[in-house]
């Protein structure tokens, strides 16, 4: 298993498969929001095993902040513990980066859990996001 920045178009367009796969037609997230403007200005992170793509996410930078989203893996890559290294692997390179203050995201409410074990605490009331619960989380930088 490796974890690679996605800069070709090929590995971006592995990134946005692999979202589709998981939030469009597992999740019934409607194809129009799945893709949007902050793609252009994200960083994406690919897990590969072998030369399969397994997993993305992606990282934004928005000063003080930075926000971690469209965290997926492939269904058959789930319970492995490979969420945790690609989460780690996207602290790593946030911590690489520009100067920040905290790490935001938001979760899906039934994953709160797994986030909590990365140091990401839950604040906030639920809310709706495309017909799922989720809840906004965060954790200081370094």
């Amino acid at each position: 298993m490796r974890i690679v920045e996605a800069r070709t178009a090929a590995e971006r367009q592995a990134c946005y498969d692999l979202r589709f796969e998981v939030f469009v037609d597992e999740q019934g997230v409607t194809p129009e929001s799945e893709i949007d403007a902050a793609d252009d200005l994200a960083t994406h992170l690919l897990m590969l095993e072998g030369e399969e793509p397994i997993g993305t996410l992606r990282i934004l930078y928005e000063a003080p902040d930075a926000r971690i989203g469209r965290v997926c893996l492939r269904q058959s890559a789930r319970g492995k513990g490979l969420g945790a290294a690609l989460m780690r692997a996207a602290l790593t390179a946030i911590e690489a980066g520009p100067s920040i203050d905290k790490i935001r995201l938001s979760a899906q409410v039934p994953v709160l859990g797994f986030y909590e074990g990365l140091g990401f605490l839950a604040y906030g009331p639920v809310y709706d996001d495309e017909g799922i619960p989720h809840r906004s989380m965060e954790r200081a930088a370094g």
